[in-house]
Order: structure tokens, then C-alpha cells, then sequence
């Protein structure tokens, strides 16, 4: 069945289609709490701090704070657009639902492939922070570590059979897995902040050292930090009151977030000024902030709150992934029997496991290799965010084309679209020019022939529906 002719948008009308009849999913369990703990878990702020802003460091130096405003004002003008269409329509196949009511179907399909190889690609990322963490554990508390690939499937195995369960049950425990971990650098933040004084560190706000490459590079490792923001559009048909909890949870995390991954880096930088080992050097940076506040048993709670946030992180990407999967199976571009639910756990669970076993292979393979942990983390981290960039674009793209058919274009709608469109542009050419070098510089080209393929499959489809009509 060609794409067009499935209908699939859930509007405030309550209009025929899926829509009216569901998905098989447990309509309307979770609460507004519940609805922002899945984009929450999805960026895994305790992930930030850290592996990405070490990594954000190394390149914008004294800057890295001013590139994190620069990333939450892009992703803030995405939330908005992204709101625009939350406030008018819900279902399970966030982003990608949104690009298909104006783009024309290849473009459509692109969104929702970019979309669920972003979903997939961080929760591979985030399953090797998580044995990162869980071996600087083990290490400390027994002596010894865990074989990596048997760590990095732990974690997926348990995070895809919770996802398999219960919606609510996961909602709730990604809502209290990262409660805890923030918590924690919350306090180890303010720790070094009042041992500071409240005199500011000059270098920082001087820019001292910051070159304008390094800020435009670190700009797209802090957009990774962000992906998986607008996740909580997965819950369409999950959520309470969806067209009100969903925008407002999307854009909540935006700002959220960049507030505190801001303060963050401010923080980070200026503990480690002085220090032996640099900060994009430490191998675990926040426990290294508490030894020198004199808190180290807390830094000990703060990994202890990092591997949980990874964790988190898997189970909201295969949750968010699952869906989109499913919502493409019923506008034909993936097998028919990923959009069956299971009857008792009303979870797309055909889909849950597929998106397990794709998260778990390139994890695994890599780590079985040798490949260290920061390395899958910044691999797969780098194709999930081409991913999201990729879709987060097209749905800018989308909304003032939506707009004009259905119900008029005002000009701050193209403003606001047009901002962001060229935010992610700029983004994805900041990504790959100048092209990187070792393992990162294959990444665009393996990125682009996932997408080759996918466009395959859709033109494939369409010719297969010709044929039989």
C-alpha cells in the first residue's frame, strides 16, 4: 500500500483511520511527569556531563559553555516548530508522522528512517557508557571488570524487556532513574561552585584560547547532547491530554536541559583549571570533580547515577524506536507484522525486539573488537546525531507547507521555520566540513548509503504497488 493512502494523523477532531480505531497500544496512562521522563531519558543528561562535554572541550576550549547557548537556542527553535505540529496533532510516529502531511513520500521516508537509525544509533551509543561506568564500578568496588559485550547486553536485554512490558513501568522508571543521577551532579555542581566564590572565571567568559573552528566543531558534538529532546512524540497515543503534555514537555527539555548542561560545562571547566589531568582527559570527570571538592564518596553516587542514566537512555530510545518502527510498518515501509501489539502488554512488542537487536549488534561487534568505550559512544553518537539533524530539518521544512493547506501561514511561522531549517543545515555542514579524520571521516558515507537504501526501499514499494494494480 502506497503511503499516501493510510491514514495515520490524529487530529484534535478525532478523524477516521488509526486515529479513531488505535494502534493496539494502552491509550492515555501516562501523566505529564511520566510523558517528560521519555525525552528526558532520551538525551540522558547525566551523559552529558559526563563523556560529551569533555569531548565538547577538546574542542571549544574555554568556550564550551557559549556553544552549549548556541545548541539550546537551535534546539529551542526545533521545539518550537516541533510544538506547532504537537499542538495539533498526537500519535505514535512522532517526527516522522509530522514530515509526512506536506513533504512529498521519498521525503517522507527519509524522515522516518533518519529517525529510527537516530533512535537506535544512541541507544548503541549510550549501552557503551553504560559498561563504561559499570566497569569504573566494578573496578572500584571489587577490583575487577565485566566483559564489556556482556555488560552492553545487559543493559539492552533489560531495557528491551521492560519496553516489552509496560509502558507505564518503564515511564516511571526512566522518570526516577534520572531524578536520582541529576540530582547528584546537581549537588556536586553547586559543590564546586560554592567552593569557587561567587568571583567568575574570567578565562571562560573572555573566551580565552577559543578559536572560531573549535566552537562551530563543538557546536555539533552539544547538538548530540540534545537529540532525542522531541522523543516524548512517540506517546501520541500513551500520553494524557497528548496535544497539551507533549509540546509542553518537548520544550520544557529544550530549555531544561540547556540550562543545565550550560552550567554544567561553566562548572567542569573551571574545576579541572589547574588540575594534572585535563578534563577531556579524565576518564570519569564528575567523580574527579567531587575528590577535589572533598566529596569523593559522592562521586561514587554520581557514576553510580551515570550508568543509571545510560540505562535510562536505552530503554527511552527503544521505546521511542519500537514506535516509530511500528508507525512505518502501517504506512508500509517495513515489514507488516512490526505494527502488531501484544495483547496483554498493549506494547509494539515485534517492533521492541527488532529495535533491541539493533541497538545491541554494533555495540556488541565494536566492543568485542577492542573499540573503547568513548569511541562506540562517539561513533554511533555521531550517526545518530546526522540522524536527527536530517529529520529535525525536514520537519521545519514541513510545517509552514502543513500550515498553508490546512489552516494559513502567518510570516512568524516562516520565520520560525526557516530559522531552524537553517540551524540544522549548518549543523549538518558543520558536521562533515572540514571532513573528519580516522573512523569519523567513513561516518557520512556510511550514514549516506543507509539512507540510498532506505529511498530503495521506498521506490521499491511504490513500483511494487503499480505492479499489482
Amino acid at each position: 500500500m502506497p503511503p499516501e493512502t493510510v491514514p495515520v494523523f490524529v487530529d484534535e477532531a478525532g478523524g477516521e483511520g488509526p486515529a479513531k480505531r488505535g494502534y493496539g497500544l494502552r491509550k492515555q496512562v501516562l501523566g505529564p511527569w511520566e510523558t517528560l521522563a521519555q525525552s528526558v531519558s532520551a538525551i540522558a543528561p547525566t551523559a552529558t556531563p559526563a563523556m560529551t562535554i569533555p569531548l565538547v572541550f577538546a574542542l571549544a576550549g574555554n568556550g564550551t559553555w557559549l556553544v552549549y547557548i548556541f545548541a539550546t537556542l537551535a534546539i529551542t527553535l526545533v521545539g518550537l516548530v516541533i510544538g506547532c505540529f504537537g499542538r495539533r496533532s498526537a500519535s505514535p510516529g512522532s517526527l516522522f508522522i509530522y514530515a509526512t502531511h506536506s513533504l512529498p513520500g521519498w521525503a517522507a521516508s527519509l524522515a522516518g528512517w533518519a529517525l529510527l537509525l537516530a533512535y537506535i544509533a544512541t541507544a548503541s551509543s549510550v549501552a557503551a557508557g553504560f559498561f563504561n561506568y559499570a566497569n569504573v564500578l566494578l573496578h572500584a568496588l571489587l577490583g575487577t571488570g565485566m566483559p564489556p559485550s556482556l555488560l552492553i547486553a545487559l543493559a539492552v536485554v533489560a531495557s528491551g524487556a521492560m519496553a516489552y512490558r509496560d509502558i507505564k513501568l518503564s515511564a516511571e522508571a526512566m522518570l526516577w532513574m534520572e531524578a536520582v543521577s541529576v540530582t547528584c551532579i546537581v549537588v556536586i555542581v553547586g559543590l564546586t561552585l560554592w567552593e569557587h566564590g561567587p568571583h567568575p572565571d574570567l578565562e571562560q567568559l573572555r573566551l580565552s584560547g577559543v578559536s572560531g573552528s573549535g566552537v562551530r566543531l563543538g557546536l555539533v558534538l552539544a547538538l548530540f547532547s540534545f537529540v532525542g529532546f522531541e522523543s516524548a512524540t512517540t506517546l501520541g497515543e500513551e500520553a494524557r491530554e497528548p496535544l497539551k503534555t507533549i509540546p509542553r514537555a518537548v520544550l520544557q527539555c529544550a530549555l531544561g536541559c540547556g540550562v543545565f548542561f550550560t552550567v554544567c560545562a561553566y562548572a567542569e571547566v573551571l574545576s579541572f583549571r589547574g588540575a594534572s589531568v585535563g578534563l577531556d582527559q579524565a576518564a570519569a570527570p564528575l567523580h574527579t570533580m567531587a575528590i577535589r571538592t572533598g566529596a569523593s564518596l559522592l562521586g561514587t553516587v554520581i557514576d553510580v547515577g551515570a550508568m543509571i542514566s545510560m540505562f535510562a537512555c536505552t530503554l527511552a530510545c527503544i521505546t521511542a524506536a519500537a514506535r516509530v518502527l511500528m508507525l512505518m510498518s502501517h504506512r508500509g515501509l517495513a515489514h507488516s507484522s512490526l505494527r502488531a501489539t501484544h495483547a496483554k502488554n498493549e506494547t509494539p512488542h515485534f517492533a521492541v525486539v527488532v529495535t533491541s537487536i539493533g541497538c545491541l549488534v554494533p555495540a556488541v561487534v565494536l566492543a568485542a573488537r577492542g573499540v573503547s568505550s568513548s569511541d562506540i559512544y562517539g561513533w554511533m553518537g555521531a550517526l545518530a546525531t546526522y540522524g536527527f539533524i536530517t529529520v529535525y530539518a525536514l520537519v521545519c521544512i514541513a510545517l509552514p507547507l502543513h500550515l498553508r493547506r490546512t489552516e494559513g501561514l502567518s510570516a512568524g511561522i516562516v520565520v520560525l521555520s526557516a530559522a531552524g531549517t537553517v540551524a540544522m543545515l549548518l549543523a549538518l555542514v558543520g558536521s562533515v566540513y572540514p571532513m573528519p579524520t580516522g573512523a569519523y571521516a567513513r561516518l557520512p558515507y556510511i550514514y549516506l548509503v543507509y539512507l540510498l537504501a532506505g529511498l530503495g526501499w521506498y521506490g521499491l514499494g511504490r513500483r511494487e504497488v503499480r505492479i499489482s494494480s
